[in-house]
């Protein structure tokens, strides 16, 4: 068999291992995030979030097809095509290796390969292809349906299409490589942009190829003509071409009094008309190089235009139209991803800087018959701003976060030593050096890491180094020894990579500097790009998957280093059967026995099944507020593609703030009726009412809602305020407001449970909680008034209060939602009211728990909510339903919560959420079931408290939150267990809370 056969079927081989690896351990089902919405849009060819991914959508949309009918399978099948571009990234990765190993061997004419040779060759792709592909990072979005997946396939086909123009690039026609190359570029885009980062690395390798004299300053020219080219990309082709089209459409429209979209389109002919030429041109003119441009650039736009896709279906309007951009301005400002807020790069604030002017910022607006320039923001001036400013955002909490960070006193400014220590301390070594070790060094948990030394931290296994790094190793709890996601691989791989880099570096420099290339674009320089603020809402490793990619190569050239170097005290085959063997266990082997535990997500279904009981605890034609991702857009995809609870309108509050979302929120989907608003769409369209201000006008009293809905949407300049410049801008003129109760309307449509009935207020008043209002408030504002009571109205549990806008004592649980009902709390009465009846027959009769009792593994996501199920959803019904006499019942909520619920430990506040169940378990004779979750909770609060003694033996930080939480949960414990007979138990509670309080001088 020759080098080719051998190459391709080991290379087929490795990815048929990863492939089969991914598929066994993939979601059964939708995962967190943003999978909901990516499988909902790709099922019926909908519109993400920007700036879109069309052909991923395209792409799974077609492996939807698999499920063969089945609803229910629908997300497993596009999870395989995660899978399956995964599996191919791993073949073109396996291919990348052995060129590149290939080129160390040099042979003169008519010389074969020794077997040693090729052991060496083929050992450094299958170690480098199998060690990536059980990496951390790349696993995880390797069995969900995500861009990620798809988007690593697209550069490893990018990179791997270059070296092989490289090795043909002395023959006839071989620039068709660089053609294929420009087109998978601009496919590339309707996935993800990270792709486009190969660029630079790209232009190296055709500078060493075709230069006859490589000098230092032509690489870095050719380095720059890389970036260049990039940016061109990234904003000329992009951002630019749509833009131009967009002006252009423009003019036709309002100059020309001609329709919306002639222009655009008269411009793409041109485009196209102007290449034909260019192409022809060049041809007859025999300028190959402005060919080679031209046709690569072509190519680049045809992929590109899968973004047709979604201007074509926002103009269908389906039921998740994001942004809907159905014309020229909408879609830039799609593609610019303008609903996202901007981080400043080489200059800007200081987080405790204050703005001294504003300049708005403009763009177009679609009307009835031409395009309006409107007000499309503010760009701010500030009185401190620093060069390359990392230090910059005072939202979210974030001012407090970098002085906790940096030691900065209240009142000090941040220096720019400060703003660099920021930078290489939090921006590269947390936000990128932690995940770069998570994956070749080892984990700590898959904890979200926001600076703790017991949450998310890299370790190796190497007891004295995980020491000196995060403490504790003399007293490491249970908890952590048997988690799944503690991975130790003893830098291993890290190791075997760092040789084959010096390798690499000392036998082809250059091509050495191109996998370096690719590992920086792909790594650091994202990091300079983002320039992340602290807090994220997630850890974001997804984004240096390409870094790691490349690290990878080197783990594999680490086989071909340590078998030359074996080769000097054995055989050359030996030592590179050694080698190989060696670096398989190592890494691969070592990566793939760490890392299958928990990324093994086979076995659970709970984004899917807790997305159901959102819904499932909604009534009839219900309207359902939510806030985040995860308590969306799993809710989409079971409502579009399980059609689980269609008659729900699910409501997101985040986007709820857009022109283009409360207009489609007055619109009827699949079975939902739209929301009763009755404002007009011009009275909200963008750069209309954006945002209104509190005014206080000291108005006596509570006002009624309608008039100050009247007040809000008047056009009367009277009921305006002139703002800077001359500008007349509607406010808010009292934050107390009042509703007059329909009582028939409310008994009629069974709003209320008939033991509240008497309960029933003839006028809700409360006091709204914000100094501004925007198209979200605006909206539920006007819900509120037009909907009589006509349809349930529901908040989800895990929206914050603050959006509740001062409603707070007119919600009423009910199991995973929060129902307005139009009710007198009871006096005496603590915390929110429970429609017990209602929670009780939802828990018992339809929810579902994704297995996440028997789940082999569960993500961070899934486990985070076990606190607000046993607290709130089940902890509050079952202490309700005993309150109201109802023990039986309570009896089983409890029990229905113990054999629900996992049995373990993931978090300290788990012990305190699980403090009402212990006490109904105790209250309802459940002593033995109450028992083991108590003796379960104090064991892993013991050890894990001793954990923290022991960080602090060499750490300054000491974990005082879980501390604090702990000891709350030993008074509640106790106070519990003192009305019980458990005399032992309450003794060890007693005897531990009092230990812990001296020990921390609490009284």
């Amino acid at each position: 068999m020759n080098y080719t056969k051998i190459n391709n079927l080991l290379g087929w081989i490795c990815a048929l291992i990863a492939t089969v690896a991914y598929v066994m351990t993939a979601e059964r089902s939708t995962s967190w995030w943003d999978c909901g919405e990516f499988i909902a849009s790709a099922f019926k060819l909908q519109i993400v979030h920007q700036p879109g991914a069309p052909l991923f959508l395209m792409i799974q949309n077609i492996f939807s097809n698999l499920a063969g009918g089945d609803v229910t399978r629908i997300a497993f099948w596009m999870n395989v095509g995660s899978a399956v571009c995964s599996g191919l990234t791993i073949l073109f990765l396996f291919w990348t290796i052995t060129a590149l190993a290939k080129k160390v061997v040099v042979k003169g004419i008519g010389e074969s390969y020794t077997s040693a040779d090729l052991i060496k060759i083929f050992g450094s792709g299958v170690v480098g292809a199998l060690a990536y592909a059980f990496t951390d990072t790349f696993w995880f979005s390797a069995v969900e349906s995500e861009v990620y997946a798809m988007s690593s396939l697209c550069t490893a086909v990018v990179f791997w299409g270059i070296l092989k123009w490289e090795n043909h690039a002395d023959e006839t026609g071989s620039d068709r490589w660089l053609i294929f190359i420009a087109y998978v570029m601009g496919l590339s885009i309707g996935v993800h942009l990270l792709n486009l980062l190969v660029i630079p690395a790209i232009a190296l390798v055709i500078y060493f190829k075709r230069s006859k004299t490589v000098t230092s300053s032509g690489a870095t020219k050719a380095f720059l003509i890389g970036v260049v080219v990039l940016a061109l990309i990234l904003w000329g082709i992009i951002q630019y071409t749509v833009k131009a089209a967009a002006y252009f459409d423009l003019f036709f429209v309002n100059s020309l009094g001609m329709g919306f979209g002639t222009g655009f389109n008269l411009f793409m002919v041109l485009m196209v008309a102007l290449f034909v030429y260019g192409i022809w041109y060049s041809i007859k003119k025999a300028k190959p190089m402005l060919n080679l441009i031209l046709i690569s650039t072509a190519f680049i736009i045809f992929g590109y235009s899968s973004f047709a896709m979604i201007m074509v279906r926002a103009k269908a309007n389906p039921t998740l139209n994001n942004s809907d951009p159905d014309n020229a301005f909408s879609f830039v400002s799609y593609l610019g991803r303008e609903q996202y807020a901007s981080e400043p790069l080489l200059n800007g604030p200081t987080f405790d800087a204050q703005v001294v002017d504003a300049v708005p910022t403009y763009t177009y607006r679609k009307d009835k018959d031409k395009y309006t320039k409107v007000e499309n923001g503010m760009e701010y001036k500030y009185d401190k701003t620093m060069f390359f400013p990392r230090v910059y955002s005072n939202r979210d909490g974030h001012d407090g976060y970098y002085r906790d960070y940096l030691k900065l006193p209240e009142g000090q400014s941040p220096t720019f030593g400060d703003n660099l220590k920021f930078f290489f301390s939090y921006q590269i070594g947390h936000m990128y050096g932690r995940y770069f070790l998570w994956n070749f060094a080892g984990r700590q948990n898959d904890q979200q890491g926001q600076g703790s030394f017991t949450e998310g931290n890299w370790i190796s296994g190497a007891k004295p180094v995980d020491q000196m790094h995060v403490g504790g190793q003399n007293a490491i709890p249970d908890s952590l020894k048997t988690d799944p996601s503690n991975n130790k691989y003893y830098f291993l791989p890290l190791i075997i990579g760092l040789i084959g880099a010096f390798w690499h570096f000392g036998k082809r420099q250059r091509d050495a500097g191109i996998v370096g290339l690719l590992f920086f674009f792909t790594g650091l320089a994202i990091v300079l790009y983002l320039n992340q603020s602290p807090l994220q809402p997630r850890e974001r490793d997804y984004a240096y998957a390409g870094s790691f990619y490349a690290f990878a190569i080197w783990i594999g050239l680490g086989v071909f280093a340590i078998a030359d170097y074996l080769s000097k005290k054995v055989d050359g085959k030996m030592a590179a059967g050694v080698a190989t063997a060696a670096c398989l266990l190592g890494a691969p082997v070592l990566l793939g026995f760490q890392n299958w535990d928990d990324h093994d997500r086979s076995e659970k279904t709970t984004a899917r099944d807790l997305a159901k009981n959102y819904l499932a605890s909604c009534a009839p034609n219900a309207i359902l507020f939510t806030y985040g991702d995860n308590d969306t857009y799993p809710l989409w995809y079971v409502q579009e593609v399980e059609n689980y609870r269609p008659d729900v309108r699910v409501v997101n509050l985040s986007l709820l703030s857009s022109d283009w979302y409360m207009r489609q929120m007055k619109q009827k989907v699949n079975q939902a009726d739209g929301l009763p608003i009755n404002i007009d769409d011009e009275k909200f369209k963008k750069g209309v009412r954006e945002v209104l201000y509190y005014q206080d006008m000291k108005v006596p009293g509570h006002v009624d809602l309608d008039l100050v809905m009247q007040i809000l949407l008047s056009d009367d300049q009277k009921n305006k305020l002139e703002l800077r410049g001359g500008k007349f801008e509607n406010f808010l003129p009292t934050k107390n407001f009042s509703l007059p109760v329909n009582k028939e309307a409310v008994l009629k449509n069974n709003v209320v449970p008939k033991a509240w009935q008497e309960s029933i207020v003839d006028t809700m008043s409360w006091t709204y909680n914000r100094n501004y209002i925007s198209r979200a408030e605006l909206s539920i504002l006007n819900v509120l008034l037009n909907n009589n009571w006509k349809r349930p109205i529901y908040f989800a549990a895990t929206v914050p209060n603050d959006n509740y806008l001062g409603l707070d004592k007119y919600l009423v649980q009910e199991g995973f939602a929060l129902r307005l009902m139009p009710i007198a709390t009871p006096a005496g009465s603590e915390g929110t009211l429970v429609d017990t009846q209602s929670a009780f027959k939802d828990i018992t009769t339809k929810y579902q728990w994704g297995n996440m009792a028997n789940a082999s593994y569960l993500d961070p996501e899934s486990y985070r909510m076990i606190t607000m199920i046993t607290n709130t959803v089940m902890g509050g019904t079952a202490t309700q339903l005993m309150m109201e006499g109802h023990k039986d019942e309570a009896r089983k909520v409890a029990v229905e919560t113990y054999e629900k619920m996992p049995k373990r430990v993931y978090l300290m506040r788990d012990i305190l959420g699980y403090i009402p169940i212990v006490n109904v378990l105790y209250e309802t004779g459940e002593n033995k079931r109450a028992n083991e979750i108590v003796n379960r909770n104090l064991k892993f609060m013991t050890q894990n408290m001793r954990w923290y003694q022991d960080i602090a033996q060499t750490k300054a930080e000491l974990e005082y939150s879980n501390i604090g939480t702990a000891l709350r949960a030993l008074g509640a414990y106790k106070s519990i267990l003192a009305s019980t007979s458990e005399k032992q138990l309450l003794q060890q509670v007693t005897e531990l809370e009092k230990s812990y309080k001296q020990q921390y001088g609490v009284e």
